[in-house]
């Protein structure tokens, strides 16, 4: 190459790879794979070592990774967040552990943990309570984003010992199970869906509003202490971990120590061949020097340490027949895709389907029956494809959609600026199972004992067509179901009577209008106080509700103008289900003003009681402990809410107190 051709490439790789990174860091809509990054910035090094009188200071060789978005405050990193040299072969491993013996003069032991795909953060304590959490940005300034990061259950608020201040680092990531449930709510109601664990977290952890944040169930592992004043004299990394688990982190699940190369690649091949056992996602190992003496010699980059490295594992692809592409209906009635695939072992198991997402998805990589495609598991979970070997096709036409819902034969609709088909219809057969599974959950009309296997047993025999038959349902007609004896019957009668008084905002939510969650049905609920007044009410009304937009108001209307719609909500009034809010009026103004959080058993009563009480009586209820909040309320069983509440000098109460407090 000459030194035309090597100072134009860089130029070009420079370019190629700041547009990649912001597609991945700043709009967490990654285009290439991480494989295909790696390899784009593994060769603009190359050129400038090569060619270094081409390098510059503003190479996106020098940058740790990521961006600062304007919409959060930045954030100062009292320690940089830097980033790691990544190697990709056994070679390379045993090359970079000779060169720190060369600088040591012995053979000095090493950690072998999980690279945990997800997104690096800061988490900071001053005297043991959270009081600081950041994204890494690009390794000096970050975002702050503590609020967000107080909604992960596994980041202590209140840590076991009053360190004056510590600051930790760690990695914020989905579990796979919570990604899969994720993407299938996604596709359900019509929303494109994440690309990976790591774009979901990052993407949940990049909401301004943490309840959002909060829904997506996160985790965490924290993998380094950044600072610490006061605390534990700590002269290794193993005992920096140990003394993080004693405070109460969940730390990198596997820390063990090597000497020797050959052991050290055992361990990184074992992870790797165990990855998709695991519950979470990671795309490699990360070797660092376990002693913090032999760090200090081995010094660091300005980017990078030089005492860590991080094995990268390839992606597993494989190429396999597509035979068919088929749809199911969901219970919003949104016509998703399938690929019945020829069956191919992937990631460790056995691959005979995989998602499709949407019409988009399909003709955008131009998917066609009869295809040989490649085939990969998104997250190490979801089997998807990534794209046609068009070598291998001969006439396959492209595939549409169908203009027909294949259950129940009413026209599909799609709405303008969506990528999901759905079938109308509130009473098409695909969707009754689907829609009464979510008619009796625990957060809508919560009716013990009727769960998926019954509710299939029903609508099978007949008894049930829609959401109001449930509540026709006697004894005798339930007692002759497969598993269901003469008491099972009764106690199911018993829990369908006693969903009558459910409340007007589990009602609404139990409907399944799209768009409205529990947060949203309990805000009309709250405005509108009945049924009746909500299904007349129009879009402009309903856009000025709190929890309520434009988008969710057209999607309400749009639910209540449909005739099934209506015949519902009336046959539902007439079997005796409440459609109107009784708790609407509060009964005094004794709590105006206060806001209580409740933790622990609380005794003869259950916590969403003692929420209503207190709402009743004109006070809030809040999840969290922090100082705007005026009262604890403890019951039996206290965790780490009464910790920081005495921490924080918050007032802890008892129900016997809080009810005295009403009277």
């Amino acid at each position: 190459m000459t030194e035309l051709q090597a100072e134009k490439r860089i130029e070009e790789l420079s370019e190629l790879i700041d547009y990649h990174r912001k597609k991945y860091y700043l709009e967490d809509a990654p285009e290439i794979s991480d494989d295909a990054f790696d390899a784009l910035m593994h060769e603009l090094k190359a050129l400038e070592a090569e060619f270094p009188q081409f390098y510059k200071s503003t190479s996106p060789s020098t940058r740790v990774g990521g961006y600062v978005a304007e919409r959060f405050e930045k954030v100062n990193h009292r320690v940089p967040l830097k980033s790691l040299n990544d190697v990709f072969s056994p070679e390379e491993v045993k090359s970079y552990l000779e060169k720190c013996e060369n600088a040591l003069g012995y053979k000095p032991a090493f950690a072998v943990e999980y690279k945990i795909d997800g997104l690096s953060v800061s988490l900071e304590y001053e005297n043991g309570l959270f009081v600081r959490g950041a994204t890494r940005g690009d390794g000096m300034v970050g975002e702050d984003i503590t609020e967000n990061l107080k909604t992960v259950s596994s980041i202590p608020l209140v840590l076991n010992e009053k360190v004056p201040y510590l600051c930790v680092r760690g990695e914020v990531y989905m579990p796979k199970k919570s990604f899969a449930a994720l993407n299938e709510k996604r596709d359900e109601n019509g929303e494109a869906p994440f690309a990976n664990p790591r774009n979901a977290a990052a993407g949940s952890l990049r909401q301004l509003d943490s309840r959002i944040c909060a829904q997506r169930n996160l985790s965490i592992f924290i993998f380094n202490i950044q600072k610490i004043s006061g605390g534990r004299e700590i002269t290794s990394h193993k005992e920096s971990l140990d003394y993080l688990k004693d405070l109460g982190f969940v730390v990198s699940p596997s820390y063990d120590t090597f000497c020797e190369f050959e052991d050290i690649m055992a361990r990184i091949n074992s992870f790797g061949e165990h990855r998709q056992e695991l519950s979470f996602d990671i795309d490699g190992a990360v070797v660092k020097a376990d002693s913090y003496a032999d760090r200090e010699v081995l010094g660091e980059l300005p980017h990078v340490p030089k005492w860590a490295i991080a094995y990268k594992y390839p992606p597993e692809e494989k190429t396999t027949k597509l035979i068919s592409i088929e749809v199911n209906v969901g219970r919003t009635g949104v016509i998703t895709p399938f690929a019945v695939l020829e069956p191919v072992k992937l990631a460790g198991s056995v691959v005979s389907r995989a998602t499709l997402h949407n019409a988009d998805f399909i003709a955008e990589r131009d998917i066609r029956e009869g295809d040989m495609v490649v085939v990969r598991k998104a997250g190490d979970i979801i089997p998807e494809i990534l794209k046609v070997d068009t070598k291998f096709r001969d006439i396959q036409i492209p595939f549409k959609m169908p203009s027909c819902c294949p259950s129940c034969g009413e026209p599909v609709t799609r709405e303008e600026g969506e990528a999901a088909y759905r079938c109308v219809n509130s009473e098409c057969p695909a969707q009754l199972s689907r829609s009464l599974e979510h008619f009796v959950s625990r957060d809508a009309m919560n009716i013990d004992g009727c769960g998926e296997a019954q509710i299939k047993a029903l609508i099978e025999n007949g008894l049930v067509k829609d959401a109001a038959d449930l509540y026709t349902l006697i004894p005798e007609q339930i007692e002759t179901l497969e598993r269901m004896g003469k008491k099972s019957a009764e106690n199911l009668v018993s829990a369908i009577e006693k969903s009558k008084t459910a409340g007007l905002a589990r009602l609404i939510h139990a409907l399944g209008i799209r768009h409205v969650g529990k947060q949203t049905a309990a805000a009309l609920s709250k405005h509108f106080g009945s049924l009746d007044a909500i299904m007349s009410a129009s879009v402009e009304t309903l856009s000025q509700i709190d929890d309520v937009g434009e988008v969710v108001a057209r999607s309400i209307c749009g639910f209540f103008s449909l005739d099934s719609s209506r015949r519902i909500c009336e046959k539902l009034k007439n079997v005796g289900v409440i459609t109107e809010n009784t708790q609407s009026e509060k009964k005094s103004d004794k709590l105006e003003g206060l806001t209580f959080v409740i933790t622990g058993t609380l005794p003869n009563m259950k916590r969403e009681e003692a929420a209503a009480i207190i709402e009743e009586n004109g006070g809030k209820v809040s999840g969290s402990v922090s100082k705007k909040t005026s009262y604890l309320l403890c019951g039996a069983d206290a965790g780490s809410k009464l910790t920081k509440a005495e921490a924080l000098g918050v007032p802890v109460v008892s129900l016997e107190k809080l009810l005295q407090m009403i009277e």
